[in-house]
């Protein structure tokens, strides 16, 4: 399998959650894709709570803890979430063509709500910063 599309949102979401995802599978695109299914089926704060918690068992399974990064996962929910408001779309496939920065550009999305550089903070990776500056 080449591609997260190749399954089902249910397929997806089953093998996300019981670790049988392939590890190559689960890009960038893929953790959007997860937050998305769980906004939709959620809302955004159990959304949070739910990606955090099976992100962390996924990587752990994979032997791969240092790759969590609690601050990134927070703010790519809430990224997420914030562009799903306008969305028209009713798939995720037609959300992230619709909003081809969250894919071609999330770095910086990230990077305008904060004064220092989260990507390599050791604190940032291991508890949630807030944003600190407002957009």
């Amino acid at each position: 399998m080449d591609n997260h599309y190749q399954l089902s949102d249910k397929e997806f979401e089953s093998a996300f959650k019981d670790c049988s995802l392939s590890s190559s599978l689960f890009s960038h695109e893929a953790h959007l894709r997860l937050a998305w299914l769980q906004i939709q089926a959620n809302g955004v704060e159990e959304a949070i709570n739910n990606v955090c918690n099976q992100i962390i068992k996924f990587v752990r399974y994979l032997g791969a803890e240092d790759k969590y990064h609690v601050t990134l996962t927070v703010a790519a929910v809430r990224i997420v979430n914030h562009f799903m408001e306008s969305s028209k779309s009713d798939s995720f496939k037609g959300f992230i063509s619709e909003f081809p920065v969250l894919n071609l550009d999330f770095k910086s999305l990230v990077e305008k709500h904060y004064s220092k550089d989260i990507f390599n903070s050791v604190v940032a990776k291991k508890e949630y910063i807030e944003p600190d500056v407002a957009f």
